[in-house]
């Protein structure tokens, strides 16, 4: 088997390992790094896609590699390019012992997370209601209800694919969470049509007098 050219650059003059300011992004890639195997890219992109976003987000595809040239200049992750045998040239990427280190201590930071970001584009819609007719806004809800529902077999998928190795028990934790949730945005979804249903049959939004509702 031909040698592979390994890669594992770290600048002088870069910050101490386990000290550096890195944005989520950052982080979430050296993660999927952190479980067992090399993985190019687009195989991290994929994982992402099919962990990650069901409780985080997913990044881009160019945001994955950005963040690994990062991950690689901190000397937190390696890589490995394939040799001639292979039709087309992959770079396959592994964390590094100072990767784990800095990982695991930002994994146990005992920091405040924050709190969860919530931008519902729907509920942007039904907010704006007294400028959309009746019908419109209905039909919204029950696509964002079909909508749910796929994501809700995807996730189920991505349970059923962690099986039960013991390497995968945080992430169907989190999975589970997100199980969870979509089973509550469809009942929130249905209580959502419920109240468009009152509010039509009871001749619909009055005219509001003064100044909007806030407070103070």
């Amino acid at each position: 088997m031909a040698s592979s050219q390994i890669s594992n650059k770290q600048e002088p003059g870069r910050r101490e390992p386990g000290k550096p300011g890195l944005p989520a992004t950052a982080w979430a890639v050296l993660g999927l790094l952190s479980f067992p195997g090399e993985r190019t890219g687009y195989e991290l992109k994929k994982w992402a896609d099919s962990s990650l976003r069901f409780f985080y987000w997913s990044p881009a595809i160019s945001q994955v590699y950005a963040e690994l040239r990062r991950l690689e200049d901190l000397g937190y992750a390696a890589s490995t390019r394939s040799g001639p045998e292979e039709v087309r040239a992959k770079r396959r990427y592994a964390i590094t012992e100072a990767g784990r280190a800095a990982l695991t201590g930002w994994a146990s930071d005992t920091a405040e997370a924050g709190p969860p970001v919530l931008k519902h584009g729907l509920l942007l819609r039904v907010w704006l209601g007294h400028l959309a007719e009746p019908e419109r806004l209905r039909a919204l809800v029950e696509e964002h209800v079909e909508r749910t529902r796929g994501e809700l077999d995807s996730v189920r998928a991505a349970l059923e694919r962690a099986g039960d190795e013991a390497g995968w028990a945080f992430p169907r934790l989190t999975l589970r969470w997100s199980e969870r949730q979509h089973l509550a945005e469809l009942e929130l979804a249905g209580a959502m049509l419920a109240d468009l249903a009152a509010l039509e049959a009871s001749g619909g939004p009055g005219q509001g007098a003064g100044d909007a509702p806030t407070a103070g």
